[in-house]
C-alpha cells in the first residue's frame, strides 16, 4: 500500500509538472522573442535561448514605439489600462458593496423588486447593449477620456449578489450591539461589515482587475485617439497584415509587459483572494 501511494504522489507530480509545462511554454517564448532581432524571427530562424536585445528591445517598446498602425509607446498604453482596470474594480466594489448593504440592512418599498431588477442585468452584458451605450457616452462627450473607458463597465449585478449573500449570513447580534454602542448606520457599516468583507473584497478585487485589464471591445469603440488605448488594443494594431513588416520582438515585448499587472496583482493579494474564495466561516 506504501509503495502504490508513493507511485500515485510520483505520477500525479509529473501530471502537475506537465500541465505547468505547457502552460508556461509559450510565455516563455514571448520572452525569447523579445529577445530576439525581428529578422530572426520572421525568417522562422528564432533560437530557443535568450537573445541580445533585452534592453533594446524593451526600452524601444515602452519608451518610443512601433512603426505599426499605432505609434504610441506601450508606457502610456500601460498607465491607460492601469486606470481603466483600477477604476473598474474599485468602482464596482464600492457601488456594489454599498447597493448590497441598503437592500440588506434598509427597509423601503419595492427593496426586494429593486435587487431583482439589478440581479436581471446580468442578462444584459456590455455586448448587448453596446450600440445605446455607445451613444449616451458620445451624447455626454466621454469619448477618448477615462471616464468613458470606466464608468459604463462600473456596475455589477454580480458583486451586489455576492456582498448580498454575505451580509445576510452576518449575525443580527452585532447589528443590535452596534445600536446598544450607539453607533449609527454609517458607523455600523465602516467599523463592522467592512472589516469582515475583506476577504470578499479582496476576491472581488482580483477578479474585477483581470476583468477590467483584458476588456477588447469597449476600449475599441470608446476611443480613436493613440494616446488613450489600452494595451490589449495596442497588441493588435501592431500585428499588420504582412509578418515581414510586423515588428515581433515589439509585439512580443508588450505582450510580456501586458501580463505583469495582473500577475503581480494575483501574487500579492493571492492570500486574500483564496481566503475570499474557499472561507465558510465568517
Amino acid at each position: 500500500m506504501v509503495e502504490n501511494e508513493g507511485i500515485r504522489r510520483y505520477v500525479a507530480h509529473a501530471i502537475l509538472w506537465l500541465g505547468i509545462a505547457i502552460v508556461a511554454f509559450p510565455v516563455y517564448l514571448a520572452i525569447v522573442a523579445s529577445t530576439q532581432d525581428a529578422a530572426s524571427i520572421a525568417n522562422g530562424q528564432m533560437s530557443l535561448l535568450p537573445g541580445g536585445h533585452l534592453l533594446e528591445t524593451y526600452y524601444k517598446t515602452i519608451f518610443v514605439g512601433t512603426s505599426g498602425s499605432t505609434r504610441e509607446p506601450v508606457g502610456v498604453m500601460l498607465l491607460n489600462s492601469l486606470v481603466m482596470a483600477l477604476a473598474i474594480a474599485c468602482g464596482k466594489i464600492a457601488i456594489s458593496i454599498i447597493s448590497a448593504y441598503a437592500v440588506v440592512y434598509f427597509r423601503f418599498p419595492l427593496r426586494m423588486t429593486i435587487f431583482w431588477l439589478i440581479f436581471i442585468t446580468l442578462m444584459l452584458p456590455v455586448e448587448v447593449r453596446i450600440y445605446p451605450t455607445y451613444k449616451i457616452a458620445a451624447d455626454l462627450q466621454l469619448l477618448d477620456s477615462y471616464a468613458g473607458l470606466t464608468l459604463p463597465l462600473i456596475a455589477s449585478a454580480t458583486a451586489t449578489l455576492l456582498f448580498r449573500q454575505f451580509f445576510m449570513t452576518v449575525p443580527d447580534e452585532l447589528l443590535e450591539a452596534s445600536r446598544i454602542d450607539g453607533a449609527g448606520p454609517l458607523r455600523f457599516f465602516w467599523d463592522t461589515l467592512l472589516p469582515l468583507s475583506r476577504t470578499n473584497i479582496a476576491a472581488l478585487f482580483v477578479i474585477l482587475f483581470i476583468y477590467g485589464w483584458n476588456q477588447y471591445l469597449w476600449p475599441l469603440l470608446i476611443t480613436t485617439r493613440d494616446d488613450m488605448q489600452t494595451i490589449v488594443i495596442g497588441i493588435r494594431k501592431m500585428i499588420t497584415t504582412s509578418d515581414a513588416l510586423t515588428e515581433w520582438p515589439v509585439v512580443m515585448a508588450t505582450a510580456v509587459l501586458a501580463m505583469l499587472p495582473p500577475v503581480v496583482v494575483v501574487v500579492v493579494m493571492q492570500k486574500l483572494f483564496v481566503r475570499g474564495l474557499v472561507e465558510t466561516e465568517k
